[in-house]
């Protein structure tokens, strides 16, 4: 799962983090980076928001290695363990912690304009950073937070490692991360934009958050039905049940006026998946018209490795069937349309060409529809043909399928550009053409 920028982490996380709003929590951005995040949570949760000042106190031999941590309120959580294998002496710890405790004084005043901080006794306290690494920092806070009087720690973050939400599970009472990749090696890759947050953009938030209180939020039994109520942006990773496997996929299932609770599923092709930038670029156009995605990869890891198995179109259709029945049995969207990317185009049409389908759109990006044979003429779905200019081969097979093709249907050209519209403002074309066509047919 990627993430736009802290803004929308933030968006994503709040609506995973809907069933607390009943428990009076109290939200905590890590700064500098976790306050962003933390303030569409704070909003969305009708929470005060606060920021949660900690510092770490590292071996004076070993800085990275921590044997305690310290916060606000006179709050000192030390390791005796650590204190006492790395054979730190009281006069290292009362001059590491000396230190630590002015800057700490002085970041909290500088980030709240001298403004108290929030009360954590007998409160669920939230506590939220735009990533996390190794836990260290994390952890440290939620110790803090625990002994301020909190009842109940939460720990929220978009994106962290599997091993650390394993061990930071043991530190809090529940851990909430939306992404789990096993391939992590640093929070910013997981952005489009993880520039540095100043501090003056954090005081801002602060400001704004005890300026103008959220509302109190309402009761929701889960984060899906809570987007269904509140118009909010559901996106989660999942996995979908495709018959005798389970795929990875990224769900996305914004409720809006235009989208009306339709969903389109990506059926990628050769040499593309869910990660695929092109198609999270449609994606991402898709669902700012209110349109709910789910890119999931068709193939697994093992099947990817033998070329030959993109263009098993019947299996991989079989695959697309399977998962839109769990889709519509979990979710139950309004509609459901297919856009397809090269082999991928051919598993759709060949899904959508079941009678049982009900498919409410199919759009082809630079796709083989050509592949889907003989059953092209069963396809009920209005159909636009996506191709580039300059891609004469495809552009040819698919005016041959078009000609196959009986339901409403259009083939549109770009012009100037390849079969992976790398060319500026092409796949900008794509992606408008796309909205324009599940809007108007999906919404019918």
């Amino acid at each position: 799962m990627f993430f736009t920028d802290r803004a929308d982490a933030g968006r994503r996380l709040a609506a995973a983090l809907r069933h607390l709003a009943t428990e009076d929590p109290v939200v905590l951005g890590l700064p500098r980076g976790g306050v962003p995040v933390a303030f569409p949570v704070a909003r969305e949760l009708g929470a005060p928001l606060d920021v949660i000042v900690v510092r770490k106190l590292g071996v004076p031999s070993h800085r990275e290695l921590g044997f305690g941590a310290i916060g606000e309120g006179g709050v000192r959580v030390i390791s005796e363990d650590i204190v006492r294998q790395a054979r730190v002496t009281g006069a290292d710890v009362a001059a590491v912690e000396r230190t630590a405790r002015e800057e700490l004084g002085r970041q909290a005043h500088r980030l709240r304009e001298g403004r108290p901080r929030v009360p954590l006794t007998g409160r669920t306290a939230i506590v939220v950073d735009d990533g996390i690494a190794t836990g260290a920092t994390a952890a440290a806070a939620c110790e803090v937070v625990r002994a301020q009087g909190a009842a109940r720690v939460v720990l929220a973050a978009p994106v962290a490692p599997p091993d650390a939400v394993a061990w930071l599970r043991t530190e809090a009472d529940e851990v909430v991360c939306l992404s789990t990749p096993r391939a992590f090696r640093a929070v910013g890759e997981w952005y489009e934009d993880f520039s540095q947050t100043p501090d003056e953009e954090v005081v801002a938030l602060l400001a704004e958050a005890a300026r103008s209180p959220a509302p109190t939020a309402r009761t929701a039994g889960s984060a899906v039905e809570a987007a269904v109520e509140s118009d909010a942006e559901v996106a989660v990773e999942v996995e979908v049940d495709a018959g005798a496997l389970r795929l990875a996929g990224d769900l996305t299932l914004p409720r809006g006026p235009d989208g009306s609770g339709a969903v389109v599923m990506f059926a990628h092709g050769s040499g593309s998946g869910r990660r695929s930038p092109r198609n999270r670029a449609v994606a991402a156009a898709l669902n700012r018209a209110g349109l709910g995605t789910l890119l999931f990869d068709l193939l697994t890891p093992a099947e990817e490795s033998d070329r030959s198995n993109v263009f098993a179109v019947g299996p991989l259709a079989g695959r697309l069937s399977d998962a839109t029945r769990w889709l519509r049995s979990g979710y139950a969207p309004a509609s459901v349309g297919y856009f397809g990317a090269s082999t991928g185009a051919a598993a759709a049409l060949l899904a959508a060409a079941d009678p049982e389908a009900d498919i409410g759109a199919v759009v082809s990006r630079g796709g083989r529809p050509d592949l889907a044979g003989p059953r092209l003429g069963d396809v009920r779905a209005p159909t636009l043909l996506v191709v580039g200019g300059r891609d004469t081969t495809v552009l040819e097979l698919n005016r041959q399928a078009q000609a196959e093709l009986r339901c409403e249907n259009r083939l549109d050209v770009v012009p100037g550009a390849t079969h992976l519209f790398e060319e500026p403002g092409t796949l900008d074309e794509v992606a408008e053409l796309a909205r324009e066509w599940f809007t108007r047919h999906l919404n019918a």
